[in-house]
């Protein structure tokens, strides 16, 4: 091994170390600070449990209608990003040639570039319009949340699945029109079966992006102590809004500890959402090989 060698060795084992502490000590440090506030008192607050959980008793101090609320915004976020996203990740993996695939291109990364203020600056554009237009009534709400959700979170589940679909051989690619399936049931039965890894981890990606976002629901419909979703078209709460609003206007100790064991939940709740993830991808490799 030359000299060259072990200083590229030394740097790279370098940069993973920096990093490994640095993601150990601040996970360290959340759940030192929320695990001291973890129980029934942290969901429900003076409620009790099983009439909080139901909806028929509200919450006033605990954190359960934020995480109710992120998980509900999380899923409608990603069903209905993830149809267009492999649509057009599929296209531009197999179907777009030259001008038409760079435009399309050049657009998603445009759109994965958008800050996220500004994506939720455009859902509360689009809730004037309507009000001064078609419907006088509209008003910020979940599915408006979930919609400018999705679009920020499309370009990842597109490149993921333009790159899984792109690093499958021509020759396996081609297996499937050779033995006279139909484009259709080539990408059924033969392409994304073998790039569901990779089209996973991208929906690993946006799912983890959209239940950690603040800016967007800030201005398109979530409400501190709205209490359980009653439905998509009204408010509902959030754990990053509530991790921002304690850490923003706590006015006690308590208060502030309440805040980092929103954090750590937001941290067990993405997991638990990747965990589901993987178990899905399992079935779903077990179902097409």
């Amino acid at each position: 091994m030359t000299g060259k060698d072990r200083l590229i060795y030394f740097l790279a084992w370098s940069c993973a170390l920096v990093t490994t502490t640095v993601v150990c000590g601040l996970l360290g440090f959340i759940a030192w600070q929320g695990g001291a506030v973890l129980g029934p008192a942290l969901f429900f607050g003076d409620a009790p449990a099983w009439p909080a959980i139901s909806g028929q008793v509200p919450v006033w101090d605990g954190i359960w209608p934020a995480c109710v609320g992120t998980l509900v915004l999380v899923l409608l976020a990603a069903s209905l990003a993830l149809p267009f996203g492999l649509g057009c990740g599929l296209y531009l993996a197999i179907l777009a040639k030259g001008r038409k695939k760079a435009f399309c291109s050049l657009c998603i990364n445009q759109l994965a570039g958008t800050p996220s203020i500004v994506m939720g600056l455009f859902g509360f554009a689009m809730i004037l319009f309507l009000r001064r237009t078609f419907v006088p009534g509209a008003n910020t709400c979940l599915l408006l949340a979930g919609v400018c959700l999705a679009v920020l979170i499309l370009p990842y589940i597109v490149r993921a699945t333009q790159n899984a679909v792109e690093a499958i051989p021509l020759t396996q690619r081609l297996i499937g029109p050779s033995l006279g399936l139909t484009l259709w049931q080539n990408m059924v039965y033969s392409i994304l079966p073998q790039a569901s890894r990779g089209i996973l981890g991208g929906v690993i990606l946006a799912v983890g992006r959209a239940a950690e976002d603040t800016a967007v629901i800030l201005l398109t419909g979530v409400v501190a102590n709205a209490g359980l979703p009653r439905g998509v078209l009204g408010p509902f709460e959030a754990l990053p809004f509530t991790i921002y609003y304690l850490a923003a206007e706590y006015r006690s100790q308590s208060e502030l500890q309440t805040g980092f064991g929103a954090c750590l939940e937001l941290l067990i709740l993405t997991a638990l959402l990747f965990v589901s993830a993987r178990w899905i991808q399992r079935k779903i490799e077990n179902t097409w090989y």
